[in-house]
């Protein structure tokens, strides 16, 4: 599943809830939940929650300059994970370790152990974080925007990386991303959001064929491999409002251009539906094409 919106929406704070990250930062639970094979992660103890981060659940950060601490060698990082969630003696551990390195197309893992994160390049750290968040053997993974620091040679051999350990592995992955293209490369489904809100949702036919909110469409007229010649990249006036801005209505009211009074109510995220393709939104105008295909239209 894809979870994309304009930075400020609230993509990498919604990933990081999931597993309580930064409840001792001052960032709380407002309402709803998060079941984890029926069982709330609200619920769980902090012992619980050490056993399902990195174990059940483990987490791939953008930035693997800042995810790897600098005064601990690469091993040491791994095998602290491992030992954590394995039991598997020093010897059995270190192997996984390098194998895990192998897997994600590192070389001389066994020296690459000993180094630490600056010598290593931007890819190669990147790689590392990969390896460590399969190194349990988790059933989800979350990846926070996991080719953002990285050039674009790079980024495609990442994601074929990903892809390939999702394929392998039978993964359900939550990627958080604002990078269409590699929405379409890796998603079954997508999630649209703003201002911590889903807008839209849907499969990714959905999405790209037949955006139904505004912002979704927006988003889809700022990508420069669709734009036509002569056609100007759309431009999203303004910016994404702060929490404690929310209107109690549409929140993306103040920059969409079909905005009127019906706006300023609360608006069900299933205000519109059709199939498992829902979007927030009164104006959404739907009509038949092409035998079971819909098409969402905001014009009328």
């Amino acid at each position: 599943m894809g979870l994309v919106g304009e930075s400020g929406c609230g993509k990498t704070l919604t990933a990081q809830s999931i597993l309580r990250l930064g409840e001792h930062q001052g960032i709380t639970k407002i309402n709803g939940d998060i079941q984890l094979h029926g069982e709330s992660v609200f619920a769980m103890s902090e012992k619980q929650l050490r056993k399902v981060r990195g174990g059940k659940i483990a987490m791939i950060f953008q930035e693997p300059m800042t995810a790897l601490n600098p005064v601990f060698s690469i091993g040491s990082q791994m095998l602290e994970v491992i030992n954590l969630h394995l039991d598997l003696n020093r010897h059995d551990a270190k192997l996984h370790a390098m194998q895990l390195l192998e897997d994600v197309g590192l070389q001389d893992v066994e020296h690459l152990l000993q180094q630490y994160p600056d010598a290593l390049s931007g890819g190669m750290r990147q790689r590392v974080l990969i390896a460590m968040a399969m190194s349990a053997n988790p059933d989800y993974i979350i990846a926070d925007e996991p080719t953002t620091a990285l050039d674009v040679s790079v980024q495609k051999r990442i994601i074929a990386l990903l892809r390939k350990l999702q394929q392998d592995k039978g993964l359900g992955m939550l990627l958080v991303t604002h990078d269409f293209g590699l929405v379409a490369e890796m998603c079954d489904d997508v999630v649209v959001m703003y201002a911590g809100e889903v807008v839209e949702s849907g499969t990714v036919m959905d999405i790209f064929d037949y955006p139904a909110h505004p912002y979704t469409q927006a988003l889809m007229g700022c990508r420069p491999e669709v734009a036509k010649s002569e056609q100007a990249l759309t431009v999203i006036e303004g910016q994404v409002p702060a929490p404690g801005e929310w209107s109690e209505g549409c929140r993306f009211a103040v920059r969409c251009p079909y905005a009127n009074t019906d706006c300023e109510l609360p608006i069900a995220a299933n205000a519109w539906q059709q199939g498992e393709h829902i979007a927030r939104c009164v104006h959404v105008c739907v009509r038949d094409e092409r035998q079971e295909n819909i098409k969402a239209d905001i014009s009328c």
